[in-house]
């Protein structure tokens, strides 16, 4: 049964859908033809001219798509639009899942510093080491030629007399410090967003909860272990950044009607999602 919704048909007319289909009619055009210029499913076409939003998706996005099928028809719903509410409801509280205690970076930072103080010094100490007493060599070698007698000849013993074995010099190891530099510690990988306009949010994560439902505003940003996320969808896409792994997303390969939605595998690469 398709619910229908009165939100885009005022009290004092034909409503949006109606007079976007009277237009449509009277260009000539089919409702495949104007899907196919609008870039979207000829059921959401449809659903316009039905004013059936309900099946749609939230009111903000529904008034670009009136605003875009307008436009096509060469027709003006802004007097329709501008006095439409956003959204019949209030949005829903928005609950963040990834926020870190104050003590847990505290903790972090303080545990990579240290990791790179003591490699730090596993390389300076050998090298300080060995450039400090560069001449321990020839001060063995001094003292042992002192302990000789003065006008001692080093000749061989004669034969039948007792030879006493001669001392083996003690083996010194070589010291070896590696000039490399210590490596830096492998970055998280995160799924972030930052908004720059309204847009309708919802991640769906691994077990299938909700991590975020609702409308972000400019200036918001939210960011997500990848291995944690299972499903994206968003709203108003050119209001969104999306980066992952640091690296920016281009969100055209998964967007349709200026939504774009996307799944994660396991190895955080993204997927779209197929109807």
């Amino acid at each position: 049964m398709m619910m229908q919704s009165n939100e885009f048909a005022p009290d004092g007319g034909g409503s949006c859908g109606a007079r976007l289909k009277q237009a449509r009619e009277a260009a000539g055009l089919s409702i495949e033809e104007v899907a196919a210029r609008l870039k979207m499913p000829s059921r959401v076409v449809q659903s316009l001219e039905n004013d059936d939003i309900a099946s749609i998706g939230a009111p903000v996005f529904v008034r670009g798509q009136l605003r875009s099928y307008a436009r096509l028809v060469g027709i003006d719903l802004e007097s329709q639009l501008s006095g439409t509410p956003v959204a019949s409801t209030a949005p829903s509280e928005l609950i963040s899942h990834t926020h870190t205690p104050r003590y847990r970076r505290v903790f972090e930072q303080t545990t990579r510093r240290a990791v790179y103080i003591v490699m730090t010094a596993a390389i300076a100490v050998p090298i300080w080491i060995a450039t400090r007493h560069p001449s321990s060599n020839s001060t063995v070698q001094s003292l042992d030629m002192a302990t000789i007698p003065a006008g001692s000849s080093a000749v061989a013993p004669e034969p039948g007399a007792n030879r006493q074995p001669a001392a083996t010099p003690p083996q010194r190891t070589p010291l070896i410090a590696s000039m490399a530099p210590p490596l830096p510690a492998q970055a998280v990988k995160t799924l972030s967003f930052k908004f720059s306009g309204d847009s309708w949010v919802q991640i769906v994560g691994t077990d299938g909860s909700k991590l975020e439902e609702g409308i972000l505003g400019a200036g918001q940003e939210r960011s997500y272990t990848p291995s944690d996320v299972a499903s994206v969808r968003l709203g108003n896409t050119s209001a969104v950044e999306v980066r992952n792994a640091g690296q920016p997303v281009d969100l055209a390969p998964f967007s349709r009607a200026n939504v774009a939605r996307f799944t994660l595998s396991s190895d955080g690469s993204l997927a779209p999602v197929s109807d």
